[in-house]
């Protein structure tokens, strides 16, 4: 095997949509180590050409589906990963109609070329957003799903779909909701790298490079044990192996279904920014804002039937590896900018 992870066999070939983003790129190298080819189909719009380095990259919109369909004819595809979508809940409060264009009517279009191609296995990656405010926890598969905004919203409905061509045309698919996907890859070859960037592990290491000069806090006044809100944090790698373990399910033959990707383990905002500065031996300046609408205090998974069903046990997703890792990441991504005067008006 090489650097880049080439087998002399292959067991064959996965069209992975959005292959270029974070989850995506991390998948692709899972996928290329354990004997797979992907073909990554990405536009480009928010994912990184430098993370395309385990097969062919195929620069597309899958709102095109005589391209997709076209793809999964050359390659010969035998399943999808479908990463591709809009993910920023905020911007999806703001402009829903983009995230039903991309993320609803892009996967109709993606299923439209799939069956078209004669392609029957898929991979989607859904998110805990469906479920909304929690009545209980931890959160189980079956738990009520009420999305509060449009990008949770969006995933439930693809949910939807799937299971109605799962009925009608025999599209066999597997949902995998994630609870707070984090931490890069520990070979230091990927991480997280997005324009604007908002999830907290990677804010907090920006504003400690000197990226981000008012990193804020969103609430204090949640109730849980030090006021800040409490979330499941998994490691993208972790994350990168379930995706395998469904692929593996898949082809195999057995059903599809939809499992919580999570570690059952809640740490706080607070407890985070704590480990954050034990890593790096920083102090982090952190400014309190008001919480933010809809964000719920707690979010943890009941993750014990995709362990369960998929055979996976998450083996990073402990803090201490997750914040080592993003860090060691974002120190040889980055460098550090000492006077923020030179800070472009968008540094990513």
């Amino acid at each position: 095997m090489s650097e880049q992870g080439d087998v002399a066999v292959s067991l064959g070939t996965v069209l992975v949509t959005g292959g270029a983003g974070y989850v995506g790129a991390h998948t692709c190298k899972a996928l290329r180590r354990s004997g797979y080819t992907p073909v990554v189909f990405d536009n480009l719009s928010t994912g990184q050409e430098s993370f395309v380095r385990w097969g062919p990259l195929l620069q597309g919109d899958i709102r095109d589906a005589e391209a997709v369909q076209d793809a999964i004819r050359c390659y010969k595809v035998e399943a999808v990963l479908h990463f591709a979508a809009s993910a920023y809940v905020g911007e999806s409060v703001a402009d829903p109609q983009k995230y039903y264009e991309n993320n609803v009517v892009g996967s109709l279009s993606l299923l439209r070329a799939m069956l078209k191609a004669g392609c029957q296995k898929l991979v989607f990656s859904s998110s805990c957003a469906i479920y909304g405010n929690p009545k209980q926890l931890p959160i189980a598969e079956t738990a009520e799903k009420n999305p509060v905004n449009p990008y949770g919203a969006s995933k439930l409905m693809v949910e939807h779909i799937l299971s109605d061509y799962r009925t009608a045309y025999e599209l066999e698919s597997i949902a995998l909701r994630y609870f707070n996907a984090s931490g890069a890859d520990p070979d230091g070859e990927l991480g997280e790298l997005r324009d604007p960037e908002t999830h907290l592990i990677p804010r907090a290491m920006m504003a400690i490079q000197g990226y981000i000069p008012d990193f804020a806090v969103f609430g204090s006044d949640y109730p849980t044990p030090d006021g800040t809100p409490i979330r499941d944090y998994i490691h993208v790698s972790d994350l990168a192996d379930a995706h395998l373990a469904a692929l593996r399910r898949l082809l195999a033959g057995k059903a599809g279904a939809a499992f919580n990707l999570g570690t059952g383990r809640g740490h706080s905002v607070k407890q985070v920014l704590d480990a954050i500065a034990t890593e790096t031996g920083e102090s982090l300046k952190v400014l309190t804002g008001r919480r933010r609408e809809g964000d719920p205090a707690e979010l943890v998974a009941d993750a014990s039937l995709g362990c369960s069903e998929l055979d996976f046990e998450p083996r990073l997703s402990d803090l201490t590896t997750i914040i080592r890792t993003a860090w060691a990441w974002h120190r040889q991504a980055h460098p550090r900018i000492v006077d923020l005067t030179s800070l472009p008006v968008s540094a990513f």
